[in-house]
């Protein structure tokens, strides 16, 4: 047996079986690892969610508000909204 094939072939088995699985995982922990939130983003998304809840809030308000001053304002917007499309 000579000198290339005592390397060549153990190189070959890893190149063929070895390096990928290794080549996956690796990915794999990488794309689970960014895949999570940090503490700043996690705070960043809950300071999104209080504001869309108080904008949720204003906007019932305004619309409460328009139902009493000006009612069928909803049936005038659909229609508008319908000549323009």
């Amino acid at each position: 047996m000579d000198v290339l094939t005592v390397f060549f072939v153990p190189v070959v088995l890893f190149v063929l079986f070895v390096a990928p699985v290794w080549l996956l995982l690796h990915y794999r922990s990488k794309r689970q690892a960014g895949a999570s939130l940090s503490a700043e983003e996690r705070r960043e998304l809950e300071d999104l969610a209080v504001q869309a809840e108080r904008m949720l809030d204003r906007i019932e308000t305004l619309e409460s508000i328009l139902d009493s001053e000006t009612p069928g304002w909803r049936e005038r917007m659909r229609t508008a909204e319908y000549r323009h499309e």
